[in-house]
């Protein structure tokens, strides 16, 4: 088997047997491509072309070392996981012998905390789309269900109309992995939604049977790049400043939650992580507020 169909089958069973979501397979795919350039470029300086299934872990290390300078220690390490996912599946279906990367030393990254908008400045953001267009309403709706549902703009985009139950106020969202959960959505999220469905979407859409909840172009759902380019507009009408992620948001939604007394196992299930260790990087918050109440109310405080 050569390379490209040795990567084929990887992905293949990552999707079978994982569900992998189609942006973990590019993600995956990626990752690899850039380790087979890593290989190709040691061979036209000089070395032998080395198949996937003959690499050393020095060479491993070697490639580590070369980013070393010109990358992340972030983006090296997730490049990693993915060769070590690679590699333990290879070896379990016993093309190898040895994990190459079983001696190999993974850079050390100290996680950091995810960026976010106070309460304030999520008004501020909420209320820049212009409501006087179809557009401007469909943006408003758009914000205010990420940040009052917490979810991933690839989980707004692909939103369809029969997703949606608002007798009930709650979504059926479609994860990672295609697992779905039930998000409950606020008074405000179903208000803008009611008002979308009523007079925005007809006004966008002229074909009301296709399933996209927020269209795009020729009524089909939105790309979340196109959503996360239209996020920073909003931005900059907003007058904020701060570097934004298209899981900003997201965070926003997380910290306020812990912040007027959410735990964190809440948290997990609306966000819909697997592991609550995913969860855990908002333990500072938890943290900040346990140290505010203790402050303010201990008698010793």
């Amino acid at each position: 088997m050569d390379d490209d169909a040795l990567v084929e089958a990887f992905l293949d069973t990552l999707w079978l047997e994982r569900g992998a979501s189609d942006n973990t397979l590019g993600a995956y795919r990626s990752d690899l491509t850039a380790w087979r350039r890593w290989l190709a470029d040691q061979a036209e300086a000089g070395a032998d072309t080395v198949p996937l299934l003959s690499v050393a872990p020095q060479q491993v290390q070697a490639f580590c070392d070369s980013r070393r300078e010109s990358h992340a220690l972030r983006s090296t390490a997730r490049l990693l996981s993915a060769l070590r996912r690679f590699y333990r599946w290879a070896l379990a279906e016993g093309m190898i012998e040895a994990d190459p990367l079983h001696e190999v030393r993974l850079p050390r990254v100290i996680p950091s905390l995810p960026g976010t908008l106070d309460e304030e400045e999520v008004e501020r953001l909420l209320e820049a789309p212009d409501l006087d267009t179809p557009i401007g309403l469909r943006d408003r709706t758009m914000l205010e269900v990420l940040y009052g549902a917490g979810l991933r703009i690839s989980e707004l985009v692909n939103l369809s109309v029969d997703a949606l139950n608002l007798r009930q106020g709650v979504v059926r969202v479609t994860g990672k992995g295609d697992r779905e959960r039930l998000v409950p959505l606020g008074e405000e999220a179903c208000d803008w939604l009611s008002r979308w469905l009523s007079v925005g979407r007809p006004a966008m859409m002229a074909d009301q049977t296709r399933p996209a909840l927020f269209p795009g172009r020729h009524d089909k759902a939105m790309t979340r790049q196109t959503f996360w380019h239209r996020i920073r507009r909003h931005a900059v009408t907003a007058s904020i400043s701060k570097p934004l992620s298209p899981h900003t948001l997201r965070h926003a939604f997380a910290t306020h939650l812990l912040n007027h007394g959410a735990n964190l196992r809440v948290v997990q299930l609306l966000l819909g992580h697997r592991d609550l260790s995913t969860t855990q990087i908002y333990t500072h918050v938890a943290q900040a507020r346990l140290e505010r109440l203790h402050a303010e109310h201990h008698p010793r405080g």
